[in-house]
């Protein structure tokens, strides 16, 4: 019988890939504990991000290649999910109880923005983080609709200073509009509502996240830049569509986050197909290949490509947002997907490097 080394362990491992970190365990520092006792191996790999619906099937994919060694009787692998807060851009300091911000932003109004950070905040508490979501978008305040909190519910007030977020569907949800008359439009100036929402920022009493994603207003002025400069940003994912005009506002918004220091983690196309409920035939209302080609431009991913959808909409709509309404879909398994793509993408420092992008076609 072979004697087993932990070279021939880790030269098995690293056969294998991490389609989110797209890179081997052992390349990517993941293996923290390799225990050989004769023919019997343990091995302990740790994900820097959540990955609570990949790391069962993960671990066994392991497990089996361990067991194709010679002289391996019986291998054992436990994958753990352990998030570490990760720097953001230099001289901001920490939002306190949260280790790790994600900005959620969009050129223009209109392109999915709000769908794709409830969604993304949903799949990421499925993976089994602590997760909150934050609605920056104060003239357009949305989350709370999404999250099916009864309009006229307001936080408590801890200490007379601390605003306590309210929790739906696992996720801790913070709104202008819980603080608002939601029938009175926000008709204030750029400096209020920076200071307003800066103060909301600040004052949330957040109970340990793991991640807080914030729901940006669209656009790149004012507001945008003072949220760039003030909050701790771990990253920025970007959403459009495949229109042409969608596409150039998108294309500031990656300039803005580049030139404040902050991780562009990759872009989402929304809207990017039709297919027809009736007949099944598919057309492309906003053009095709947007997305990838505003990608390929700057050098960041295209975390995938979503279809123009009635379920999407109407599941926002009615309180449960797709990642939850209906978790099996495959529409839902798209938001996993991107959840685990930009945990991954922020363990990694930022690191621009190439995934896998998805995309639903009519087959």
């Amino acid at each position: 019988m072979s004697v087993v080394t932990r070279a021939a362990v880790e030269a098995a491992l690293s056969q294998y890939t991490d389609p989110h970190l797209n890179q081997d365990p052992v390349s990517a520092g993941c293996v923290r504990e390799v225990d050989i006792q004769g023919g019997q191996v343990k091995v302990r790999v740790q994900l820097g991000y959540a990955a609570g619906l990949f790391k069962s099937g993960w671990a066994q994919m392991l497990q089996m290649a361990l067991e194709n060694l010679d002289g391996v009787e019986r291998a054992q692998v436990q994958v753990d999910c352990v998030i570490e807060a990760h720097k953001a851009q230099d001289q901001v300091p920490a939002l306190s109880n949260v280790k790790n911000v994600i900005a959620v932003a969009s050129g223009k109004g209109g392109v999915g923005k709000s769908t794709t950070a409830a969604n993304l905040a949903l799949a990421l508490a499925r993976e089994g983080a602590k997760v909150g979501i934050l609605d920056a978008d104060i003239y357009g305040p949305s989350q709370g609709i999404m999250f099916g909190i009864a309009e006229g519910t307001r936080p408590h007030v801890k200490d007379q200073k601390w605003f306590v977020p309210l929790k739906a569907h696992g996720v801790e949800v913070m709104s202008m509009a819980f603080l608002t008359d939601e029938n009175t439009p926000v008709v204030w100036r750029g400096p209020m509502v920076s200071g307003a929402l800066l103060q909301l920022i600040t004052q949330t009493a957040w109970d340990d996240l793991d991640y807080l994603v914030v729901d940006m207003p669209p656009g790149t002025g004012d507001i945008q830049l003072t949220l760039a400069q003030k909050v701790p940003v771990a990253g920025a994912v970007i959403v459009t569509t495949p229109q042409d005009l969608a596409l150039l506002d998108a294309k500031k918004g990656v300039e803005m986050f580049r030139k404040v220091n902050i991780p562009v983690l990759g872009v989402v196309e929304n809207m990017a197909v039709h297919i027809c409920s009736n007949c099944g035939h598919a057309e492309h209302l906003f053009g095709e290949g947007g997305g990838e080609k505003l990608a390929v431009q700057f050098g960041v991913d295209l975390l995938a490509s979503l279809p123009l959808s009635m379920a999407i909409r109407m599941q926002s709509d009615g309180g449960k947002p797709t990642a939850i309404a209906d978790p099996e879909s495959q529409i839902a398994m798209i938001y996993q997907e991107i959840a685990r793509g930009v945990g991954a993408r922020i363990a990694q420092g930022g690191a621009q490097q190439a995934m896998p992008s998805i995309e639903i076609s009519e087959d």
